[in-house]
């Protein structure tokens, strides 16, 4: 096949089997990623109890990942997008592998923040390296659907996880979630070595040595005739650099996006890391606590799908900003506290709804907005600092209650993040970047 790039080969061909199922295996990554995550959330009220922490300690506990995670989207984009989405994510794999068994055998909170750090290293060189691998596996034709999938992988993963961790809660203790969550992680090392091959437009962005060779077999293996040689490079391309996010025509992109989800995702996990513990200081029991967080991520996943269809009538920055400021408005309302299981559930669950739409909102902005020779690198800046947020969140909750403010006055304040994310993307241009 000559006369086209391997990547318009991608792009305006037909999808295949073999890219559905590398896109399936992807979005179980990001379940995968959605339980590790929460697997803290749901450990927590153990915790607390068995080594008698204080709330304050407790939201350093809850935040530690997501400085493994900061780490790892802004290091590890990096990587991706220097030796391919595939070794990085396996590399991701067994990071979070060994964390998630090695938490589950922590004797104390020193063991326990190192074995929570490296899981978040790998959750956060993952989040990065899917994001674009979803994006470049996928034709242009059924990408949207394929980010949509990608990023309903999280709340899903957070719903199955809730189920699980009930029953495990039910009959054991809090190790038994770290060492399920460890076991579940190891299986995809397999999996992604044998569904998920290499994106051919980075291969084709590399040119090593055998790159005509290993992109021909993935061709074949999508049905698509081998190219008999490369498209020779144009001048442009062979000076793009990943460092091109900092550069004119992608620094303010990259500052909006930033600051946009570094906000945003400050709220997000005060909602996921605290509404457990808050549960449980309304009265409830630890396994009736795990069902209502279980119930912010069926909101989620519901609120994924319905965004996806509304963004095909309605613009993406649009759409994102009105999540936003719906999910503003809930986090306000759930500070006003309820002594109705049902009540708080239902709550729980609109604002995990709007909070996860407004997070797919941005997984497609940075899908849309970077061009594939930093898409990696562009989505993990955005992530990693986006982590400072995710680490402020819990930490800065934990302060304010330790401090003797209460429910409502705490969550009126977590409340901004939204509300500043919005403003962000106000002043973002957004633009098909290929």
């Amino acid at each position: 096949m000559e006369g086209k790039d391997p990547k318009s080969i991608i792009d305006y061909g037909a999808m295949s089997v073999a890219q559905w199922l590398a896109v399936l295996v992807i979005v179980g990554l990001n379940a995968m990623d959605g339980f590790d995550v929460l697997s803290i959330s749901f450990a927590s009220p153990g915790i607390a109890r068995d080594w008698g922490v204080d709330k304050a300690t407790l939201g350093w506990i809850l935040s530690m990942e997501l400085v493994g995670m900061g780490l790892g989207s802004v290091l590890l984009g990096g990587v991706a997008d220097k030796i391919g989405r595939r070794p990085t994510i396996l590399g991701c794999l067994i990071a979070m592998t060994a964390g998630m068994f090695g938490a589950a055998h922590a004797g104390g909170v020193p063991t326990l923040l190192v074995w929570r750090l490296l899981t978040g290293l790998g959750i956060g060189g993952m989040l990065a390296a899917i994001n674009a691998a979803a994006a470049e596996l996928s034709s242009q034709r059924w990408r949207s659907l394929a980010m949509a999938l990608m990023v309903i992988g999280y709340p899903v993963g957070g719903v199955a996880g809730g189920l699980i961790v009930q029953r495990l809660l039910a009959d054991g203790t809090w190790h038994d979630v770290f060492a399920f969550g460890a076991w579940a992680t190891a299986v995809f090392i397999p999996i992604v070595w044998y569904l998920v091959p290499e994106s051919v437009a980075f291969l084709d962005r590399q040119r090593k040595p055998g790159a005509l060779q290993a992109i021909n077999r993935i061709l074949t293996r999508y049905g698509h005739e081998p190219m008999a040689a490369l498209v020779p490079d144009t001048a442009e391309s062979a000076r793009r650099s990943v460092m091109d996010i900092f550069r004119p025509g992608l620094i303010a992109t990259t500052i909006l996006m930033a600051l946009a989800y570094f906000a945003h995702i400050t709220s997000f996990y005060f909602v996921i890391k605290w509404v457990p513990k808050l549960v449980v200081d309304l009265g409830f029991e630890p396994r009736a606590a795990a069902g209502v967080l279980t119930w912010a991520n069926v909101g989620g996943a519901t609120g994924v799908v319905i965004f996806g269809l509304i963004a095909t009538r309605v613009g993406l920055k649009a759409l994102t900003i009105a999540a936003l400021l719906g999910a503003s408005a809930m986090i306000v309302w759930f500070g006003r506290g309820s002594t109705d299981l049902a009540a708080l559930a239902r709550t729980v669950a609109i604002a995990g709804l709007l909070l996860n739409s407004a997070i797919a909102g941005s997984y497609l902005l940075f899908a849309k907005v970077y061009p594939t020779h930093v898409r990696a690198t562009g989505t993990g800046f955005a992530i990693g600092i986006g982590r400072g947020g995710a680490i402020l969140g819990p930490v800065i909750a934990g302060y304010l209650f330790q401090a003797g403010l209460g429910l409502q006055a705490v969550a009126m304040m977590m409340a901004m993040g939204p509300l500043l994310a919005a403003a962000a993307l106000l002043a973002l241009r957004v633009r098909d970047a290929d």
